[in-house]
């Protein structure tokens, strides 16, 4: 609770007193990616004592961004900071069963260090956790622009306000959006081009729920598109590819499209008229 306190009286007096500025792009981006060097970036995960002994730098880093998208003083700047950094050991091991899952569900991932190294999927799930915890503290511009640093290195678009259990995984991952008030639990695993998304609301509609909720043990197959803050997948359900969906269904589903298969002669020609 003091903490709470104590973050919302920061927030409050920085927001009273000075207008947020738009940090510099570049800045954020060179401050996410040093933060994935750290953990990352030895070509495998990290040890948490090398981590710990090497955080200061990309700690000082943040100090200064916060000083500027908060207009916040240096005491503030580093509160705040502090916050962001209590949560950094428990998300670096939810992404390190992020990894073991995705290991474990595509075949072709040979160990989780090639998940770490190579999948965009990964990094895109990697970014989204930190970006979520300051979106949580309430930072204003800058999840977003890391999150979007994310989305043009990977394809794959996820909210900062989105809240994603672990472990989770995007096998693939181009074109997957997921929209800032979806819910996904854990176990969950999403293929290239799926949305979760909202049906058309006004402006006034921003602070409710508008995307879905996805339950543990989910498979969302390519191009499967799901709709409204009142959807919800249920548990151990399976999604095919090209289904659109805008109503829940319950636990232990298999939604799928079925295709019209017609088989021509060798000599007639193609209609591909509906």
């Amino acid at each position: 609770m003091k903490k709470n306190n104590e973050l919302a009286e920061i927030i409050y007096h920085t927001k009273k007193e000075t207008l947020a500025i738009i940090p510099d792009r570049v800045m954020a981006e060179r401050f996410i990616d040093n933060l994935m060097g750290l953990l990352f970036g030895q070509g495998c995960a990290a040890d948490e004592a090398y981590i710990m002994k090497c955080i200061s730098g990309v700690k000082d880093e943040l100090k200064t961004i916060l000083k500027v998208c908060c207009g916040a003083a240096e005491d503030d700047a580093g509160t705040l900071a502090e916050h962001f950094f209590e949560s950094l050991l428990p998300v670096y091991r939810l992404l390190l069963e992020d990894a073991a899952f995705i290991e474990a569900s595509d075949p072709a991932a040979r160990s989780r260090d090639e998940v770490i190294i190579t999948y965009p999927g990964f990094y895109a799930i990697a970014v989204h956790r930190f970006a979520h915890v300051l979106n949580r503290l309430k930072i204003p511009y800058l999840p977003r622009l890391i999150a979007e640093h994310a989305h043009s290195k990977t394809s794959i678009d996820i909210h900062p306000g989105a809240t994603i259990g672990s472990p989770f995984a995007i096998d693939h991952g181009t074109g997957v959006v997921i929209g800032e008030t979806a819910e996904i639990g854990k176990h969950v695993i999403i293929y290239q081009g799926v949305t979760l998304g909202a049906l058309i609301v006004n402006k006034s509609g921003s602070n409710i729920k508008r995307h879905p909720t996805i339950e543990d043990n989910v498979a969302l197959y390519a191009g499967c598109t799901i709709l409204g803050g009142n959807t919800t997948v249920g548990h151990h359900s399976v999604i095919g590819g090209n289904v659109w969906l805008t109503s829940s269904v319950a636990p232990y589903s298999v939604v799928y499209n079925t295709s019209q298969i017609k088989i021509r002669k060798f000599d007639e020609p193609v209609d591909y008229t509906i």
